[in-house]
């Protein structure tokens, strides 16, 4: 029987950094990873370049029914830590928009970064693992492995994420081990997530499929500013992927189509300038041709600019700037680049993710009921949690 002072459930980001954290304070550590090799969902994030962390990193970026339980974590182990051990490896990266950092070559580097720093720290990974059973012992935990046979450990870190991406491998088994060990579980749904729409509500948009453009999408008073993708299947990009955390179904979805324009001011000007133009023609110059022409023909018309009265064009305004859309649902886990909800907050120490039921176990990451915007702040989230667990356990 093998024993270890750290067993950890799972090689992605949260893994790797508590294995590294424990590892460098002597600690025997093992990372168990049931898929066949460790740091899938860093090797395939920010189109291939790892958007590893944010500028702007703050608990108000988190969802979570325990809003303030992120703070400690992530004070103890912040952006500017992961940056300094990235600028460590030699790693190029840059700013994106909105203090997302990217890789400038590849997320590669994040992973090998990790894995040398593992190494570094005497940290044992083992792939294609599958663990059968979990049992305490009289000094921890008791693991029964298809790969190692029968394992002990004094500490038991989950780090084994959420049910996002399944097809890379992601299953609902660190929750599953929470409520062995007497934990709640806050409701699970996917998270940073495309909306579909249904019925004629699709049949509006689906033909413009490919369309993106700028766009305020507000719910649940939230309001996020980013680009808007039309789909074959509903709404995408960043603006729907940010608002689709807050939404849920029958919630009131709006659209402002122009956030960067006074509409009122653009229409009055162009009436005054153009006086026989018409209205589909000028919002031609303001959105894609094809865009604007559907707007007005299923919905605002189209006639010369001088045939409308003031308070007709601030209606128009005002409609494309609190545009109404009823989602259907989302993509659902499929395409989710996160679960929201996760292992209760409330059953964890905020400064080192232990377990307030079990002592010697331990939940980080995204098994955890915190999640993150888009732009970083998920992988944030797994170096502060992970690196809290692996200072103590």
């Amino acid at each position: 029987m093998q024993q270890f002072d750290v067993i950890i459930v799972g090689g992605g980001a949260a893994g790797l950094m508590c294995a590294a954290t424990a590892g460098a304070r002597g600690r025997r550590v093992l990372v168990i990873e049931s898929a066949n090799r460790v740091g899938k969902k860093i090797l395939m994030s920010g189109g291939g370049r790892c958007n590893f962390t944010n500028l702007h990193v703050g608990a108000g970026n988190y969802l979570s029914a325990n809003p303030h339980f992120c703070k400690s974590a992530l004070a103890r182990y912040t952006q500017w830590d992961f940056i300094a051990l990235v600028d460590k490896h030699g790693i190029a990266w840059h700013e994106k928009e909105l203090g997302q950092l990217f890789c400038d070559e590849s997320s590669k580097q994040i992973v090998r970064m990790l894995l040398d720093e593992c190494t570094a720290a005497g940290v044992r990974i083992e792939v294609n693992c599958i663990i059968e059973r979990v049992e305490k012992s009289d000094d921890g935990f008791r693991l029964a492995t298809t790969a190692l046979g029968t394992l002990n450990a004094h500490s038991l870190v989950v780090a084994s994420g959420g049910l996002s991406i399944p097809s890379m491998g992601a299953s609902g088994y660190g929750y599953q081990l929470a409520r062995q060990f007497g934990h709640t579980v806050q409701p699970t749904r996917a998270g940073l997530v495309p909306l579909t729409l249904a019925g004629t509500h699709l049949d509006d948009y689906a033909d413009l499929s490919g369309i993106a453009l700028p766009a305020e999408a507000r719910c649940s008073g939230q309001a996020f500013r980013a680009g808007l993708l039309l789909t074959h299947r509903g709404l995408s990009g960043p603006a729907i992927l940010q608002i689709s955390s807050y939404w849920q179904p029958k919630d009131d979805l709006r659209i402002d189509w122009l956030p960067d324009l006074d509409a009122y001011d653009y229409l009055l000007a162009q009436q005054a300038a153009r006086p026989n133009a018409e209205l589909r023609t000028v919002l031609s110059e303001v959105f894609v041709s094809r865009f604007a022409q559907r707007l007005c023909e299923r919905w605002l018309g189209s006639r010369p600019l001088r045939q409308y009265r003031p308070a007709e064009l601030r209606e128009i305004a005002e409609r494309l700037h609190d545009w109404p859309i009823t989602a259907s649902g989302t993509e659902g886990y499929r395409t989710a680049e996160v679960t929201l909800g996760g292992v209760d907050t409330h059953e964890l120490s905020s400064s080192t993710m232990e377990s307030r039921k079990q002592p010697g176990l331990y939940f980080v990451g995204e098994v955890v009921d915190v999640t993150g915007w888009l732009g970083g702040y998920n992988f944030q989230w797994a170096w502060s949690s992970a690196h809290a667990a692996g200072e103590v356990a």
